[in-house]
């Protein structure tokens, strides 16, 4: 029984420390563009022109 009482505060206050990283990551932005990183890497950077000297 002393094995619960301990585990079930850890098992909370991780709970909370992950909701506290993804309110924070909401803060900062971290999930505004989700499709740009899948759409850069259809972009093929060698059909641009050689710079002319």
């Amino acid at each position: 029984m002393t094995v619960l009482a301990t585990l079930i505060p850890i098992a909370l206050g991780l709970g909370l420390l992950g909701l506290a990283a993804f309110f924070w990551a909401m803060k900062h932005g971290q999930f505004e563009d989700l499709d740009g990183a899948s759409m850069r890497i259809l972009i093929d950077e060698d059909d641009e022109l050689p710079p002319t000297v």
